[in-house]
C-alpha cells in the first residue's frame, strides 16, 4: 500500500508511535509518506520506502496565527494526488483529522479517492479535545473519518463517553519493535559503567517533562530509594518540568546521583541498562515509555491510570499505586531492588508480555488488515449511493 502519515514530529508519545509504525510498514515493503512541518525525530532520511514531505507555512502580516492546518490539507492533498496514495493515517485529532478531511473533499471534488484514518493518542481526547474551543470540531473530524483507531481500550471508551459517538473506534495497542528494544549483555556491560558502579542500582525515567508526567514524583521516589539501596537515576527527555527537577534534586541533596541526560535517540540503547523504570505519571492512556522498558526486561513502578493496567499486570510485570503515592512506590521499588530474585522474575515476565502481547510483529498486521478493511468498504461507498 502507498500510506501518507500525519503527525507531531516532536519528543511525544503520539509522534514516536506514527513514526515507529511507519518505520514498520516500510519494513514490510509498503510505501510511505510522511507529511508534516518537519522530519519526524526518529528518523534518520535513510529508510527505504520512505519519504518526507514538509508542510511549509509563510507568514503573512494579514495572519496573525499562520494557518498551518489549512497548509497541512493542501500538502496532504498534493502528495495524495502526485504519489497516488491508497489512504491517509493521521495521529492525534487535532487539527490533523480535520486537515484530512480538507483534503479528501478538495480530491473528491476532482474524482479522486482518498479515505482517512484518524489515531487518537490521549490528550487530543482527554484534555485538548475537551476544551470547549475544540469539542465539536474534534467530533466533527472523529465522526467524519473513514476509519478509527485508538492506542487503549479505555481511550476508546473515554473518547465514546467524552463526545458522545457511538460509531466503529478499534482498539490498536501501541508496540514495540522487540528486536531493537532487548537487552544486549555485551553493550550493556560497556555502557552501564558510565552511569553506575557495579554495586550501584539503576533507575530510569522517560518522558517529555510535562506537568502530566510528573517528573518532580520521580525525583521524589529516588531520594527515598537513594536513602536505602545505592543507586542513580537516569532522566531521559526534557520539557518544563526540568528546572523544578533539578531544584527537588539539590533539595534533596541526591543532585550528583542523578543523570540529566535531555532529549536522546539511543533510547534503546539506554533502557536495558536500569534495573526498574518509575513512570508516576497523572494520566497515562497506554504508556509506551513503560512497554520500551518492558521490552527490555525493565519492570515498571507506575500509577494505576488511563490505559496502563492493560499493560502492567500489577504484582507480576510492574507495580501500579495511585497518583502522588510516592511512599508506597519507593517502598516497592526498594523491596525489588533489594530482591534480586523477584526483580529477576518480574524482569522477564515483563520481557514476556512485550513480546507474546505487543512486540511489532503482531501489533502492526492489525493496522495492515484495518486499512484494508477502510480502503475496501470506502471503494464501495460511492457505487451504493442512490
Amino acid at each position: 500500500m502507498k500510506i501518507g502519515i500525519t503527525c507531531y514530529p516532536t519528543y511525544g508519545g503520539s509522534g514516536v508511535v506514527a513514526t515507529e509504525l511507519g518505520i514498520e510498514l516500510a519494513a514490510r515493503g509498503h510505501e510511505i509518506h510522511f507529511i508534516t512541518s518537519s522530519q519526524p525525530f526518529r528518523l534518520t532520511g535513510r529508510e527505504a520506502n520512505i519519504f518526507f514531505h514538509e508542510v511549509a507555512v509563510y507568514q503573512y502580516p494579514l495572519f496573525e496565527h499562520p494557518p498551518y492546518d489549512l497548509a497541512l490539507a493542501t500538502r496532504m492533498a498534493e502528495v495524495a494526488e502526485f504519489y497516488s496514495l491508497d489512504l491517509l493515517h493521521v495521529h492525534y485529532a487535532i487539527p490533523h483529522s480535520v486537515s484530512a478531511l480538507l483534503a479528501r473533499q478538495m480530491l473528491a471534488a476532482r474524482g479522486k479517492h482518498l479515505p482517512f484514518i484518524t489515531t487518537l493518542h490521549g490528550t487530543d481526547i482527554t484534555l485538548v479535545g475537551l476544551d470547549r474551543s475544540y469539542l465539536p470540531i474534534t467530533r466533527f473530524g472523529i465522526m467524519e473519518s473513514d476509519g478509527v483507531t485508538a492506542i487503549s481500550s479505555y481511550l476508546r471508551d473515554r473518547t465514546r463517553e467524552a463526545f458522545d459517538i457511538h460509531s466503529e473506534i478499534e482498539v490498536i495497542h501501541n508496540f514495540v519493535n522487540c528486536d531493537v528494544y532487548v537487552r544486549n549483555p555485551d553493550l550493556v556491560a560497556e555502557m552501564r559503567p558510565r552511569y553506575a558502579a557495579s554495586n550501584e542500582k539503576l533507575i530510569v525515567h522517560l518522558s517529555n517533562f510535562r506537568p502530566v508526567k510528573r517528573v518532580t514524583d520521580v525525583v521524589e521516589v529516588f531520594a527515598r530509594i537513594a536513602k536505602e539501596v545505592p543507586s542513580r537515576l537516569l532522566l531521559i527527555g526534557d520539557g518544563p518540568d526540568r528546572s523544578a527537577a533539578e531544584y527537588l534534586a539539590m533539595r534533596h541533596g541526591v543532585q550528583d546521583r542523578i543523570h540529566f541526560l535531555g532529549k536522546q535517540d539511543n533510547v534503546n540503547e539506554l533502557l536495558p541498562l536500569a534495573d526498574l523504570m518509575i513512570m508516576p505519571s497523572e494520566m497515562e492512556s497506554f504508556g509506551l515509555a513503560a512497554l520500551e522498558a518492558m521490552a527490555c526486561g525493565v519492570p515498571a513502578i507506575a500509577t494505576r491510570v488511563g490505559g496502563v493496567a492493560e499493560l502492567i499486570d500489577d504484582g507480576v510485570t510492574g507495580r501500579l499505586f495511585e497518583v502522588g503515592d510516592v511512599e508506597g512506590m519507593a517502598a516497592a521499588a526498594i523491596g525489588l531492588l533489594k530482591d534480586r530474585i523477584d526483580l529477576s522474575t518480574m524482569a522477564h515476565a515483563a520481557r514476556r508480555t512485550a513480546q507474546d502481547r505487543f512486540c511489532a510483529t503482531r501489533i502492526i498486521p492489525l493496522y495492515e488488515e484495518y486499512y484494508q478493511r477502510v480502503i475496501d468498504r470506502t471503494a464501495k461507498a460511492p457505487a451504493e449511493l442512490p
